[in-house]
């Protein structure tokens, strides 16, 4: 089994907190890991019906006969159950009383603020990252079938081929998590809005060209990109507003976490049409962000990842904030880097004047000192920025 570098940050956050909560898209592996740092505490899923009814109509009943803590997951489903969990963990005085697991982050994020403040460190699971398969020795696919495969476990745990397990999961989510949203009374309309996300990933969000392919309003492509964001399926990588005196870009671009699910989406049902695929260079800049955003999230820091471009077309994918440094990152899926890739970083170390360091990735391997920027392979992004 992989080891999940979100093991370590778990085990810190139940020495401290009362509360850990773990979310993150469904079938990310949560419930595997909590059930193997937590095998003493009982297990109770709120996916079950009874197990739900009762939670609901009593929830200081159902709290009651786990004194000692326990391992609640799904706890979306049942939100009633956040009030009286800040009684329970405030009397008993004790870190890691309860483990919390949620694939809906709709409300789930405002009821864990409103009623555990203080008391719940929250985190997220996101599927296998190159870093995971890198510890774990597990021989990583090239560049297009990682892009090809993604990275939800099952398909490597169970060797499901990746056609065969997205459409499916794709199905899953639109009948069992989009039907519980009120205002998504269409669900054809709704899957042709999440395909045309896929075939703008890695570019910047353009809602009224979506709410216009969609026949929706521009209100609704609004709330269903946040619905989508809430899945964990995509994320928005927000523009760095500093414009040294340039007018800067202020739309996010649009991301999925996993290139696998956005391949289904894009009906590319086998690897060899990756190669040729004109939304190649976007699946790979997708990949690129989504492990560096693991990376981060895998050791319980915020994401801190920005992208800049100017309304003259200047831009950098990706700018990482430490401290007082700004790192910038370009990333070109291309196995040959000629000197024009580095035009971006080079403009940016012009006007900017921050400290940080400026790294070039692209879809070879070798790592190579070059006067502009250090070139990266693809498959170390996870270090960067």
């Amino acid at each position: 089994m992989i080891q999940r570098i979100l093991t370590d940050t778990v085990r810190r956050a139940a020495r401290k907190f009362p509360v850990v909560a773990i979310l993150g898209p469904r079938q990310s592996g949560k419930t595997t890991l909590v059930q193997t740092l937590f095998p003493l505490k009982p297990y109770v899923s709120l996916e079950d019906p009874d197990t739900r009814a009762f939670a609901q109509s009593d929830p200081r009943g159902f709290l009651a006969g786990y004194g000692k803590g326990a391992v609640l997951d799904e706890v979306q489903r049942v939100p009633e159950l956040f009030s009286y969990l800040q009684g329970v963990v405030d009397r008993a005085k004790k870190p890691g009383l309860f483990i919390l697991t949620g694939s809906q982050n709709f409300l789930l994020m405002q009821h864990l603020s409103q009623s555990l403040a203080g008391r719940v460190s929250l985190l997220t699971l996101l599927p296998f990252s190159m870093e995971e398969f890198q510890r774990g020795r597990v021989k990583a696919p090239n560049a297009d079938q990682s892009i090809f495969k993604g990275f939800y476990p099952a398909i490597y745990d169970r060797k499901i081929p990746p056609q065969d397990w997205y459409p499916s999961y794709i199905q899953t989510y639109l009948e069992r998590d989009v039907r519980q949203i009120k205002n998504v009374d269409n669900l054809a309309v709704f899957q042709k809005f999440l395909k045309l996300c896929a075939a703008r990933t890695g570019q910047l969000l353009n809602l009224s060209s979506l709410a216009i392919e969609c026949g929706i309003t521009h209100n609704t492509a609004r709330s269903w990109i946040g619905i989508l964001e809430a899945s964990y399926l995509v994320h928005l990588l927000k523009p760095y507003h500093e414009n040294f005196n340039k007018r800067v870009v202020k739309t996010p671009k649009l991301y999925f976490y996993d290139t696998g699910l956005a391949c289904s989406l894009l009906e590319i049902e086998r690897e060899k049409q990756i190669t040729t695929h004109p939304l190649r260079g976007s699946l790979f800049e997708t990949l690129v962000v989504s492990e560096m955003v693991k990376a981060r999230l895998n050791r319980g820091r915020p994401k801190n990842l920005y992208f800049w471009r100017d309304k003259t077309g200047h831009e950098v994918d990706v700018l990482g904030i430490e401290g007082g440094n700004i790192n910038a990152v370009e990333i070109k899926s291309g196995l040959t880097v000629t000197e024009e890739a580095f035009a971006g970083l080079d403009y940016w170390g012009r006007i900017s004047r921050k400290p940080g360091k400026r790294r070039l990735v692209y879809g070879g391997r070798e790592k190579q000192e070059r006067k502009k920027a250090m070139l990266v392979g693809w498959e170390t992004a996870f270090l960067l920025p």
